[in-house]
């Protein structure tokens, strides 16, 4: 059976997040880039002191999928976009609140399990995304 996590993200956000961003997540799970990380949806983290308009340092998986590729600048842009992407992977489970499963695992699981697990889909991912070779 698919672990919980690993249907949300197939069904809900695979299918959501931009191509490029889908790359460059890819690119820098590849590389354990110190940008990518768990426990907040940027770094640092859009609360009340923090200000709408700075700059991130570092953002959770799905939240880098808009950071990087698409020139968001700002913490605000970074999590508009990852709020928008939990409710678009939402809507296509048809569950309020189904985004949770991904985002938790994330954030609770160790890292190197994280980062193996997420690699591997974004993989899958991207080859689902191939245009298909034309047969001679």
């Amino acid at each position: 059976m698919t672990e919980t996590w690993r249907a949300v993200f197939r069904e809900g956000f695979a299918p959501v997040l931009p191509l490029d961003g889908l790359r460059a997540l890819r690119e820098a799970l590849l590389h354990n880039d110190p940008a990518v990380r768990p426990g907040s949806t940027t770094v640092p983290a859009f609360e009340g002191e923090v200000e709408h308009d700075e700059r991130p340092t570092a953002c959770c998986p799905v939240a880098y999928c808009g950071w990087k590729p698409d020139g968001l600048e700002t913490i605000g842009e970074v999590s508009d976009f990852f709020n928008e992407a939990c409710s678009a992977a939402e809507y296509r489970l048809k569950e309020v609140g189904a985004s949770r499963h991904l985002v938790n695992w994330i954030d609770d699981a160790p890292w190197p399990e994280v980062r193996a697990g997420l690699l591997a889909e974004v993989e899958r991912e991207l080859d689902r995304r191939q245009p298909p070779v034309p047969r001679a």
